[in-house]
């Protein structure tokens, strides 16, 4: 079955909105660079994202995302794609390596 992966929303400064995250709510952070972090809840994960870099979307992990189009390789091990849904919601298709 296919689960949602993470939601992104985009933030001003990654490093001052990871310490609200860190402060507010009892979250781990499994990724952060200038660019974006990934802060885990108990139950799925934030991406907080610069607006410049990616848009405001939902990520769905499934079982074979190549079947979208080509994926692109990321940073932090993943591979994905972007597309839209029949209304133009921005989802990204999200492989996590089994590696």
């Amino acid at each position: 079955m296919d689960k949602i992966h993470h939601i992104a929303i985009q933030v001003e400064d990654i490093a001052r909105s990871v310490e609200w995250y860190k402060k507010n709510y009892e979250v781990e952070v499994s990724y952060q660079d200038e660019t974006w972090a990934m802060i885990d809840f108990a139950n799925t994960s934030l991406a907080l994202v610069l607006p410049e870099q990616h848009p405001f979307h939902f990520a769905i992990e499934t079982e074979d995302a190549s079947i979208f189009g080509e994926l692109t390789k990321h940073r932090d091990g993943t591979s994905s794609i972007y597309i839209k849904d029949i209304d133009g919601n921005n989802l990204e298709m999200i492989e996590v390596s089994k590696e």
